[in-house]
């Protein structure tokens, strides 16, 4: 059913610029000797321009799973309150940029930080190629700042590490056996009251041949975190298989594989100066009050423009 809607949603979108061709020539018939008729033109072809440019940057979405709902992580790096401040920035930057998409994020599961912000966070983001856009995403973000937890006010550098997964089908894109998972409960350690911390609510996979372990506290129900929990487990394994393929295509092709906390693929500046870089693609903008905010699409358009050997 999922394959049927995508294949439906591809179908309609040529049919509605079927129909933008009939009318785009229909006007050009009309506009000969009618002024209002050209203006209406000249817009009718800057939409369609828009319209196709959309249409010529979904090319960059090469994998059958770049349609796909995504999976997105963030790790704060070394550094203690200052990057676990930074990994929560992150998260609020990801949920506007779904929101300002009309995407709908839900975030999974979230380990408080010692002193602000957060250590880790895993968020469901839900959309059309939600997974195809957020693959600019993943790797090491790093940011530079005077400090509001440092009485000197001095300027700090913070890591995080971001993880972009296409969520997976269980069953579909991989099986997991029963005897391949250990499942265990605990009591849930993070806040939500007396009833997530009295009973064992929180659950921890493990998954037996790769010893991947996610765990899940965020809900009261145990049932609830499990499928969370499961959810998480498999679209890890999903990028595990993925990254192997990936490893022996570029094996074979004599690329370099960097490593997931390897250099930095994007800074973002707020002193001395003001700016946001993204080191693979040399995309920049002056305004990381916006970026911060959810405004992303530069930065990604310019990744995914790269990703078909095309520049910006």
């Amino acid at each position: 059913m999922r394959k049927l809607a995508e294949k439906t949603r591809v179908v309609q979108r040529w049919r509605e610029l079927e129909g933008k061709l009939a009318d785009l020539a229909e006007l050009i018939d009309l506009s000969t000797d009618d002024a209002t008729v050209q203006v209406d033109l000249e817009n009718e072809v800057d939409e369609m321009a828009t319209y196709l440019d959309g249409l010529d940057l979904e090319l960059a979405f090469s994998s059958e799973y770049d349609s796909r709902n995504a999976i997105l992580a963030i790790h704060a790096g070394a550094g203690g309150t200052e990057s676990q401040d930074w990994a929560e920035m992150l998260m609020r930057m990801y949920l506007r940029w779904a929101e300002r998409r009309g995407y709908q994020a839900e975030v999974l599961d979230t380990s408080p930080g010692d002193e602000a912000g957060i250590k880790s966070t895993i968020i469901s983001i839900s959309g059309d190629y939600a997974a195809g856009y957020l693959k600019s995403e993943h790797g090491v973000h790093r940011l530079v700042r005077l400090s509001p937890f440092d009485a000197d006010h001095a300027r700090h550098t913070s890591f995080a590490l971001i993880e972009v997964m296409p969520e997976a089908e269980a069953d579909v894109d991989l099986h997991i056996a029963p005897e391949e998972i250990k499942v265990e409960t605990f009591r849930s350690s993070g806040p939500g009251g007396q009833h997530m911390q009295k009973t064992s609510s929180a659950v921890r996979i493990t998954h037996l041949p790769t010893n991947i372990v996610v765990s899940c506290q965020s809900e009261r129900s145990q049932h609830i975190n499990k499928d969370i929990a499961m959810k998480i487990m498999t679209a890890r394994l999903l990028e595990m298989e993925l990254e192997k393929k990936e490893e022996e295509r570029a094996k074979l092709k004599g690329e370099r594989i960097e490593a997931g906390w390897g250099n930095q693929i994007r800074s973002y500046i707020l002193h001395p100066y003001k700016m946001v870089k993204d080191h693979r693609t040399g995309y920049e903008t002056g305004n990381p009050d916006a970026v911060l905010d959810g405004d992303l699409e530069g930065l990604i358009t310019a990744y995914l423009r790269s990703a078909m050997g095309r520049a910006e």
